[in-house]
Order: C-alpha cells, then structure tokens, then sequence
C-alpha cells in the first residue's frame, strides 16, 4: 500500500475569491451543560438544524457557485469563485461572484430570523466579506479535508470577529465592486486589524430592486421591519448589471451622519469614532 505522505500535494491557485466568515456570536451563551439539556445535546441539535438551513439555502441554482469550506464552531465559511479563470474572463466574473455571495450573506439573515421565531430563540448573525488571492488544496494522510489559505482569507476572518452582531462587514475593495451592483453601504472608518494594522471598512447595508426604488436593508432593529421569503425573492438574485452601469442612491442623511453623493452611490459616513481594536 502506498504512503500517503509521497502522494503528490493537490492544490490550486486563484487570483480573484469572494471569502465569508458567518458566525453567531451568542451561541456560546445559549450552549449549556446540564443534565436537563441532555448535557448539550439539545443545544447541538438545534445549531445543527441552523448549518443545515444554511446549506439548504446554498443548493439554491442561484447560490451554486458557493463553496461551503466548512463549520468552526458557530462559524460558517464559504467562498466564491474557486473556478479555473483567467485573464478577462476573471475579471469580469468577479463582480458576479461577489453579487451572489452578498446576496447569500443578506438571505442568510432571513433564514436565523425564521428559526428564532420557530425555537423562541433571540440568535444573531455577524458577517465578513474579503475579496482576494487564495491557494485552495487538500491535506492530511487521514480524513484529508478541502480548504483554503491566505491572507484573503485572514482578513475575511477578521471582518467577522470585529464586526457588529447583525451587520455585514467587508473590506474597501468588496465595497468597490459591489458599489457597481446595486449596493447601499456605510463607511464605518477605520478598523484595527491583527497583522494589517488600520483598514477601512463598510457594512452592506442592502441591496436596491431593480427599480432603485425599495433597499433590501439590514440593521439592529431589522426584526421590526419584517421581510418575507416570497419578497425577498423578487430582490435577490438578479443578476450584476456591467461594469459600464451606474447607480445612484439619493438617501438622506441621518441625524449625526453626513452623505455624499458619487456617480455610482451614495455612501452614509458615521459619527467619526476612534478606530476600533480587535479583541
């Protein structure tokens, strides 16, 4: 029998990868050992039935372009793009690509709102977005397990561990693609970053219909402004428009906010804060 240690290293390169880290950050003060709660079983189960709804919304024809890497934890890593491409053809379909996993990010929302209501549970999601570079392989001589490696997704991790519960965070180049694609954001400033010091940052906050009229929004207090699958369907899942295309989004500014207004969005700039450290 051969040595799977001699066996040739499967890898592969990519230059352009959409990476999302999706946790739930009070899950961990909901698990509880107790003879009651079947020593955790109970908890388990329940955030087992969560993965799996994500999975779920992944077999979507829309989604299929999503690669589920794996569960860390609450955690839920994906990514997007992990397809031979080259030249023009990956530049272009990198603004498709990462459409498809905001939108997925924005509907993920939806899914954990339905089952609070159904289990009487109060979970919250919190989402980072990168875009970048990746090496994606196999490895291991028992259980060999698919994933991926790399500064991109460093940085995907980190915009989930210091963003804010019920937002979705990406990185300054995710905000300039999508900026392109019916997107509205907010500049939340500067973020301390381990390895990458400050970086600026945006929440996604939603995405317009294809009149420009209604926003897909997420915020805090979304569970008061209630938003159906049927609705959301009509929303999502419409396809990138070209680079060439322009959007604009004449929002007005909130009480201690100010906006300005750019040929392809209107960005909301927050109250300035000091930068935010990592924990």
């Amino acid at each position: 029998m051969s040595n799977p240690r001699n066996m040739d290293l499967y890898y592969q390169s990519y230059s352009q990868v959409g990476v999302m880290f999706a946790s739930i950050p009070n899950f961990n003060d909901f698990y509880i050992e107790l003879d009651g709660n079947n020593m955790g079983v109970e908890c388990l189960r329940l955030l087992n039935e969560i993965i799996a709804d994500f999975d779920e919304l992944m077999d979507k024809e829309y989604y299929k372009d999503i690669e589920k890497i794996k569960t860390i934890g609450s955690t839920y890593m994906a990514a997007v793009g992990l397809v031979p491409t080259s030249g023009t053809k990956a530049k272009k379909s990198i603004y498709s690509h990462l459409s498809t996993l905001a939108d997925f990010a924005i509907e993920m929302f939806d899914v954990l709102d339905e089952i609070n209501y159904q289990s009487y549970n109060d979970f919250v999601l919190r989402v980072g977005i990168n875009v970048g570079p990746v090496v994606a392989g196999v490895i291991g001589a028992r259980r060999p397990q698919y994933d991926i490696w790399g500064n991109t997704v460093n940085v995907a991790s980190r915009m989930d561990s210091t963003g804010v519960q019920g937002k979705i965070q990406v990185t300054e180049e995710v905000q300039r693609i999508l900026k392109r694609c019916s997107y509205e954001f907010v500049c939340r400033g500067k973020v301390s970053v381990k390895g990458k010091g400050e970086m600026l940052t945006y929440f996604l906050e939603g995405k317009a219909d294809g009149n420009n009229s209604q926003t897909r929004s997420l915020n805090l207090e979304r569970k008061m402004y209630p938003y159906g699958r049927a609705n959301i369907q009509t929303k999502l899942g419409t396809s990138c428009p070209s680079v060439s295309s322009a959007a604009s989004f004449p929002v007005k500014a909130g009480a201690g906010q100010t906006s300005a207004t750019h040929a392809n969005q209107t960005l909301h700039y927050l109250p300035s804060v000091p930068a935010v450290k990592e924990a």
